[in-house]
């Protein structure tokens, strides 16, 4: 999510395990609550990670495949959304075919699986609080479970490797690194991942830069440098590509929104 403390100020994210025979396909479940009283709205950005998504929303339960540009969600009114997050990998066994073939495309859950889907999803929602929620998740994917495909953990090592290195800049490393050939890791993340590796680490960069843009002071000559990019200008092209606005401007917008939770509640800290 783009701009963390503004975010905290109208809606309620949590993040929940999975029941220990579903991890092997999925990372963690989130909810969404939100009560914005009278004509408030807030439109939330986000610029998402290499996984498929499946949504449980009352505007309509989907399943989200990778998508490669930001996107948004205006929300208004009360309102909550249930979401199970599969691991980097992990739709590939409850599909016939490559994840590359849900890339920047959102389906609608019924015309996926079935009206009964929909409607286990809709019950999701009628629930309130979000243990419950979760243990519905649960429940939908139990019966729906494919067999484990080994090659799901790899893949997200594979992913993992490039989340927890972002100064890990080219392909052909993390290929020379896991012994494959270049373009065997590039198809086996078109079918697994849906993305290309090359994107994933572009992507990897951009979000530990957004991170990083949080701290008081950021010397970005140095972070481009700590990134892998042989130059300050090169970051600032990819994170504006990316995010929609510079580095700089968005780090002045995550300090004023900082500023403004601190004045809203004095003593708490800006990070949970």
């Amino acid at each position: 999510m783009l701009y963390e403390a503004a975010a905290r100020q109208h809606f309620q994210l949590g993040k929940h395990a999975p029941a220990p025979e579903i991890a092997p396909f999925v990372e963690y479940y989130w909810t969404i609550h939100w009560n914005l009283p009278g004509d408030r709205s807030h439109r939330q950005w986000v610029i998402p990670h290499p996984t498929v998504h499946l949504v449980f929303d009352p505007a309509g339960s989907t399943v989200n495949g990778v998508m490669r540009g930001r996107f948004s969600r205006l929300l208004s009114g009360s309102g909550r959304v249930l979401g199970i997050r599969f691991r980097p990998g992990g739709f590939r066994p409850f599909l016939d075919g490559p994840v590359s073939q849900l890339t920047d495309r959102v389906i609608p859950l019924a015309e996926f699986l079935d009206t009964e889907a929909e409607e286990q999803a809709r019950r999701a929602l009628d629930i309130v609080e979000p243990a419950a929620m979760v243990a519905s998740a649960d429940e939908f994917l139990r019966p729906r479970l494919p067999a484990v495909d080994p090659m799901v953990a790899v893949v997200a090592d594979l992913v993992r490797q490039i989340v927890d290195e972002p100064d890990l800049a080219r392909v052909d490393t993390l290929a020379d690194r896991v012994g494959m050939g270049r373009r065997t890791l590039q198809r086996l993340f078109a079918e697994y991942v849906g993305v290309s590796p090359k994107w994933v680490l572009l992507r990897a960069r951009v979000h530990e830069a957004a991170l990083r843009a949080d701290e008081d002071a950021v010397d970005w000559a140095s972070l481009a440098a700590d990134l892998g990019y042989s130059d300050q200008a090169h970051l600032t092209r990819d994170f504006a590509r990316v995010v929609g606005v510079s580095p700089a401007r968005y780090a002045r917008g995550c300090r004023r929104d900082a500023s403004a939770e601190r004045l809203r509640k004095p003593g708490t800290a800006i990070r949970e």
